[in-house]
């Protein structure tokens, strides 16, 4: 049994992992929390709703979103957990949600697009936009403060996450419990090219669609949350469904699906039961296989996972976590 010093040292605000971080009946976990990331936590003042992680030339950045009555909506640390600067142009963002790092063609890490959804109801709400690593604001898409399901001009309803696969295209999941239930498709230069799914538990369809994906083979995957299931597309002219994996998530819906820097695994929330889902990922295009759980990290009730991120240098993901107000950064072990 853990002393109270190493509890002390691994618990944060009131969150414990156990053995620290992993709850698993495997007897070789993947994962570790680090208890000291980031060095500084004072900087988290509200919910932490989402990262993204740049790693390149001379550049290594953890950006965190929180939302509510704060002084920044982004803070950014670097991978040791130092604190290197908040956005001060908070008006911009009204509600964070996802928030996906982005180095379009042509372009090195120092000119990244740190691309973020919008949620909230204020006068730049129901938006997908792209910042600079400053916070200056590059591009906005849909229609600043307006919700709804037109296409021309284009709105968002609670746009929840965005994705990119290698050719830049970018695929949007609207919303998180909007009207719209849908995923789109936007080529690399941000024009909309279609528009897929509806509300419904059907082939194609979504009920509160939560986060987007691409595969190292160009699969798109939508986690269909209220539906308790992902959803995977063929993402090109229009999308043509591959298969679903729902038997993973009984208890509760996907709210984030990332893969792993090494691509073998599907990290998944479940919010609701405050844990990280490990699933095997498929090894081939256009096959799925049974959805098979590998390892579970387990969070103290509470804690609220949200959405993660992976750092595609070092393999370690990072968590907001709505209930704990925080973000907490795990390493692999193998």
């Amino acid at each position: 049994m853990a002393s109270s010093r190493t509890c002390e040292t691994v618990c944060r605000s009131f969150v414990c992992f156990l053995l620290l971080g992993i709850v698993s009946s495997y007897r070789s976990p993947l994962y570790k929390l680090v208890p000291t990331w980031p060095l500084v936590p004072s900087h988290f003042q509200a919910q932490e709703f989402s990262t993204g992680v740049l790693v390149g030339e001379n550049v290594d950045e953890v950006f965190v979103a929180q939302r509510g009555n704060v002084s920044t909506k982004m803070n950014v640390f670097s991978e040791d957990g130092t604190f290197l600067r908040s956005w001060s142009d908070i008006e911009r963002i009204d509600m964070p949600h996802g928030t996906r790092v982005h180095i379009p063609a042509g372009k090195t890490a120092a000119e990244a697009e740190i691309w973020v959804t919008d949620v909230g109801s204020g006068p730049w709400g129901h938006t997908v936009k792209a910042f600079g690593r400053d916070g200056t604001l590059i591009h906005v898409l849909g229609t600043p403060g307006q919700a709804g399901t037109g296409r021309n001009p284009l709105q968002f309803d609670q746009p929840a996450d965005v994705a990119f696969n290698a050719n830049g295209e970018m695929y949007v999941v609207d919303g998180d419990g909007g009207m719209n239930n849908r995923l789109l498709k936007f080529s690399p230069d941000y024009k909309l090219e279609w528009v897929s799914g509806g509300k419904g538990n059907n082939t194609g369809e979504f009920y509160i669609p939560h986060s987007v994906e691409v595969d190292r083979f160009g699969q798109v995957w939508v986690a269909d949350r209220a539906n308790n299931r992902t959803q995977v597309f063929h993402g090109g002219q229009q999308p043509t469904f591959i298969g679903e994996w729902s038997s993973c998530f009984k208890g509760d819906g996907p709210y984030s699906v990332r893969f792993s820097a090494d691509k073998k695994y599907l990290l998944v929330i479940q919010l609701n039961l405050s844990r990280v889902l490990i699933l095997a990922a498929p090894s081939k295009p256009g096959f799925l296989g049974n959805c098979t759980v590998i390892d579970t990290i387990q969070m103290a009730p509470g804690v609220k996972p949200h959405l993660l991120s992976v750092s595609q240098s070092t393999g370690a993901f990072y968590v907001g976590e709505i209930g704990a107000n925080q973000s907490q950064k795990f390493v692999p072990l193998h």
